[in-house]
């Protein structure tokens, strides 16, 4: 089908949809009613090639500035979730009430490749001007919407699809839409759940930025969900009355609208005052209080701080908060020395700038208990990182416990994990056994390679995070448990729920938020990082020095096995050097040798296969890079490894698929070296 025919046939399809409905078909769907209000009340014809009108500099600024606050408070939100959909080919976009773009997170590339359409900051993307789409639809049915496709109303469109979410402000008012674009042909229901999470953050912030004099309560029925999206939160004058709620706290008081809320005394809607909960807040170091409700049995749980301000109303740190940062407010180059010299952060970024921003991010949501995943490659530092947040946490005096998910067997984790009381099984010990998760209460439980669960025991997972509660096996007695979760999987957890390898409720539970760990090759600080292994490993000697072609010969590897890799080698030259300075000869052949041929021209990378996934063909890439003799260097891990192939396709980080495939064209075979290799 040709472009036109393509273009005729979505203009007919439009105008018997919407006919049809005139005719009396029941079609409610919402891209059925934005349809017809684009041809019957915005005169807007279907064929025509319509481009969104674009502000003038002047016009644009003066938007800006009317909700800067709000874009303000977006910013790191439309970052953290940009990071978390990992997407190169979307963005993430804030409109203001009349669908003009005022904020937008994307790659170069794709805001390159959309900015023909009229998709820029600046552009007015209300159904009036651009049809149904996500955005302008958003601001219309108040509600998240997802226009996929061929559901645009203008052809031109149909390449995209949206997933927007409505932002509210403190008086229940729309006042944004926050939205991602991708040319993703499929509806994709993680990204509209992700948005969602993040206008909730973006309303919370605003209304805590807003109302920073006002003393902020926080509640939930069930503990645990206090301090998270799941909050119901209040603003409350020193008179005891509502200034402000979210909408969590709407619907948890039973109450329709903002309006009706707002001006109640706290005595009114619980069985405290504001005096007694502040008070009761602090004997507790601020953690849940139970409170019921006024008129009701219903109990709650909350936490009530005094406002977050000094007397010279700059903001002071509130028990149970992180106190405020240099790297929040300075300068970047200003925020990379600060946070290079703080602890326990400082053994994790040294000047790169992926590394400090997911630092940051870290920062910023450990104290708030939501649950962390961290994905990167194998040696990346999960391990380290995950250590590093626990130090960073209000939990940080109780235990963190650490559990690889991929190296316990199969019939081992649900012991592990749970416990078993005495004699549950042959061979239990006599004592019986606390499982993981009940070592972890009050702390932190780190899940490494939790992509290797298996199917299993995702569902009993689930439970346990779902109800903070574990049955140890053989047991009927119930254990309270409560700690901070970090995850980690080298593994894209995303494309595994895609594949149905990994229960997507489970997925949510744990992508709170997700860290992106970059590999060593990536990394701009290696230098600084190669200096700091040095000094730990040496220590308490001082460490040598690297020489200049040492230097350049550690800069250039590519490091397939990133930081673990690289302090067995630093480990091994310390040992082998007797003099001041660490030399070529200290360095194993594969670095010196890795070094030469980097320096030599090389091939113009051959594209991938158009049919290979985009995960495999950068890990291909990676590991053609990695030396000249590719050949010897898969034959000598295969013969590390006794030819399990499984394991030496985890080590390169890559496919078992992928791996065969150049088994393949290298010409080994596999069987005849089996053979060979038994005794």
């Amino acid at each position: 089908m040709t472009i036109l025919q393509s273009a005729s046939h979505h203009v007919a399809q439009i105008l018997n949809v919407v006919n049809g409905e005139l005719c009396g078909a029941q079609n409610s769907s919402v891209v059925t009613r934005s349809w017809a209000r684009c041809l019957r009340d915005f005169r807007l014809d279907p064929a025509q090639q319509a481009m969104p009108p674009i502000l003038t500099q002047p016009e644009f600024n003066v938007r800006r500035d009317r909700m800067s606050d709000l874009i303000a408070c977006a910013k790191l939100e439309m970052t953290t979730l940009y990071q978390q959909l990992a997407d190169p080919e979307l963005a993430v976009v804030l409109t203001d009430v009349d669908g003009v773009i005022v904020h937008m997170v994307s790659s170069v590339g794709f805001s390159q490749d959309v900015e023909p359409l009229g998709f820029r900051t600046g552009a007015v993307w209300s159904e009036r001007e651009a049809g149904t789409n996500g955005m302008g639809t958003c601001l219309i049915e108040a509600e998240p919407v997802a226009v996929r496709q061929n559901e645009h109303y203008f052809a031109q469109y149909t390449s995209l699809t949206c997933s927007a979410s409505p932002i509210f402000d403190d008086r229940g008012e729309l006042t944004a839409v926050l939205d991602v674009t991708s040319r993703s042909p499929l509806l994709q229901q993680h990204s509209l759940v992700l948005v969602g999470m993040s206008r909730q953050m973006i309303e919370n912030r605003l209304m805590d930025e807003r109302f920073k004099h006002a003393h902020q309560v926080h509640f939930h029925s069930r503990p645990e969900l206090v301090n998270t999206l799941h909050e119901g939160k209040l603003a409350i004058d020193g008179n005891g009355r509502v200034l402000a709620a979210n909408r969590s706290a709407l619907f948890q008081l039973d109450f329709r609208s903002l309006s009706a809320l707002l001006g109640k005394q706290i005595d009114e809607l619980f069985k405290t005052s504001l005096d007694e909960i502040l008070a009761r807040c602090a004997r507790h170091s601020f953690h849940p209080v139970p409170v019921y409700r006024a008129s009701a049995s219903n109990r709650f749980f909350m936490v009530a701080q005094q406002p977050n301000l000094g007397a010279s109303g700059s903001p002071k740190p509130v028990i149970g908060q992180p106190a405020p940062r240099a790297a929040d407010v300075a300068p970047p180059a200003v925020a990379a020395r600060s946070l290079a010299t703080e602890a326990p952060s400082a053994r994790l970024a040294f000047g790169d700038p992926q590394m400090e921003a997911q630092v940051r991010l870290a920062q910023r949501v450990i104290t708030r208990r939501v649950p962390i995943l961290l994905h990167g490659e194998t040696g990346s530092g999960k391990e380290v990182f995950a250590n590093a947040l626990h130090q960073m946490s209000p939990a940080r005096e109780r235990a963190f416990v650490a559990i690889n998910c991929a190296s316990l067997p199969e019939n081992l984790i649900e012991s592990e994990l749970f416990g078993y009381r005495a004699g549950a099984f042959t061979g239990a010990q006599r004592e019986g056994r606390r499982g993981k998760i009940i070592q972890a209460n009050g702390g932190t439980l780190f899940l490494d390679e939790i992509g290797d669960m298996p199917m299993t025991l995702q569902s009993r997972l689930l439970r346990v995070l779902e109800e903070r509660q574990v049955s140890p096996l053989g047991s009927e007695a119930v254990v309270k448990v409560d700690f901070q979760l970090v995850s980690a999987s080298h593994r894209n957890l995303a494309e595994l729920v895609q594949s149905g390898q990994f229960r997507e409720d489970l997925f949510y539970r744990l992508n709170g938020i997700e860290l992106r760990l970059p590999p060593l090759r990536e990394r701009t600080d290696r230098l600084t990082l190669m200096q700091h292994i040095l000094a730990e490993e040496a220590e308490p000697e001082r460490a040598p020095a690297l020489a200049p072609e040492a230097e350049q010969a550690l800069l250039r590897y590519p490091w397939p096995g990133n930081l673990r890799q690289l302090r067995h080698v630093l480990r091994t030259a310390l040992a082998l050097c007797d003099g001041d300075a660490i030399a070529c000869q200290h360095l194993p052949a594969e670095i010196t040798q890795g070094a030469a041929e980097a320096s030599l021209p090389r091939e113009p990378a051959r594209p991938a296969a158009p049919d290979m996934p985009d995960d495999e063909a950068r890990a291909l890439a990676q590991f053609n890079a990695i030396q000249l003799n590719e050949r010897d260097t898969i034959l000598g891990l295969l013969h590390k490894h006794r030819w399990n192939v499984s394991t030496v396709a985890r080590s390169l980080s890559i496919s078992r698929n992928t791996l065969y495939r150049k088994i393949h064209r290298l010409h080994i075979n596999l069987a005849q070296a089996e053979t060979a290799d038994q005794p």
